[in-house]
């Protein structure tokens, strides 16, 4: 899958002159054709969408998993969820999204977003796949206004901490061109973002399209990861560099690191 060229086509559905506006609202904010989905989109979402206290998080436990294409037991959805495309997001269970997240899938392909079992998502978190797909592991917690953008994947793995205003992948446009606008140039991947197990992010970290951290590693707040991460390693800085180790066995000298990477 080309993931600049998805875009390219997604945007193409919504700016064409010959759709309905019902059609273009239902590929942007319902992502399947059909007056019945449609319907039960806007029913569900008015009436229950912004119920506060105990009963909102009641009625939408029991009718908000209609929408999504998979959802497991005991999911708890805040109020104020923005949801875009969840027939295309599969949910585990014991999963609890918090006020005000926003869950969006925009890619024209089979792929989505994978919220695993145990998952929490902070209040006015983003997961935004506009191209291609994103993961989340069992036991994984998203902190408050963290960012997920996708234009390939974004994969993290079980028992993580993300804490808050984390921004994870991002969007690059091509910008070889001067005789078009940037914005209209196609979107660019390096191959998306991907976060083993165990992995803790300090605050406000940026994690760059095409790098991987290993599992067990630790990167302190504020830290711009524009290079691969080792395993159990911790790093801080911008841009991030490796400046000690959680485990003796993977004791490696800066000096090593650096000629690898």
């Amino acid at each position: 899958m080309n993931s600049k060229y998805d875009q390219l086509r997604f945007e193409e559905v919504l700016t064409d002159s010959k759709s309905s506006f019902l059609q273009k609202y239902q590929n942007l904010v319902v992502g399947k054709p059909g007056l019945g989905r449609l319907l039960q989109y806007e029913l569900v979402t008015f009436l229950f969408g912004q119920l506060p206290g105990a009963v909102g998080l009641a009625l939408r436990r029991i009718f908000y998993p209609q929408l999504f294409a998979r959802v497991g037991k005991n999911v708890l959805f805040g109020h104020h969820l923005i949801v875009r495309a969840p027939s295309r997001i599969s949910i585990g269970s014991n999963v609890v999204i918090d006020d005000y997240a926003f869950l969006s899938m925009r890619s024209l392909t089979d792929e989505g977003i994978e919220i695993g079992d145990g998952v929490q998502i902070g209040r006015y978190a983003q997961l935004k796949a506009r191209a291609g797909s994103i993961f989340i592991g069992d036991h994984t917690n998203i902190g408050s206004e963290c960012r997920l953008d996708s234009t390939s994947e974004v994969r993290i793995g079980s028992y993580c901490l993300i804490a808050g205003r984390c921004y994870i992948g991002g969007v690059n446009h091509e910008f070889s061109r001067t005789d078009i606008p940037i914005v209209k140039q196609p979107l660019a991947s390096k191959g998306g973002v991907r976060i083993g197990d165990d992995v803790w992010l300090g605050a406000h970290v940026i994690v760059k399209d095409g790098v991987t951290i290993g599992t067990g590693a630790v990167v302190g707040a504020g830290a711009v990861v524009t290079k691969d991460i080792p395993p159990y390693a911790i790093a801080m800085g911008v841009p991030a560099r490796v400046c000690g180790w959680r485990k003796p066995e993977f004791t490696q000298t800066l000096t090593e690191v650096f000629s690898e990477g």
